[in-house]
């Protein structure tokens, strides 16, 4: 399958991202624009550092302990709500570990 994209109540819009580290160091963010393939038996891994959504247009301050319902669009599977949990602290960046 393929997520395409997400949407939610609570922004104008959500955007799909993924971060990459240049040849010099830098790390950039930039939209992906056809989608995150998802392979059959697997998981996808949102996180900071690698793919994830980015929030625009926010209506108000999200808080901790709220969540926010998002709906995921995927190429096969159609929409699918998931509820996440906002917390004060961000999760740690995709691929390092303690």
């Amino acid at each position: 399958d393929r997520l395409k994209s997400a949407r939610t109540l609570k922004a104008t819009s959500v955007e799909l991202h993924q971060t990459t580290m240049t040849a010099d160091g830098v790390m950039q963010m930039r939209p992906v624009e056809d989608g995150l393939p998802v392979e059959a038996g697997s998981s996808l891994v949102l996180a900071p550092g690698g793919a994830h959504f980015m929030l625009l247009g926010l209506e108000d301050a999200l808080e901790t302990g709220q969540d926010l319902v998002l709906t995921l669009e995927f190429a096969k599977a159609g929409l699918i709500d998931v509820v996440v949990p906002v917390s004060a602290t961000a999760p740690e960046p995709a691929g390092t570990s303690e």
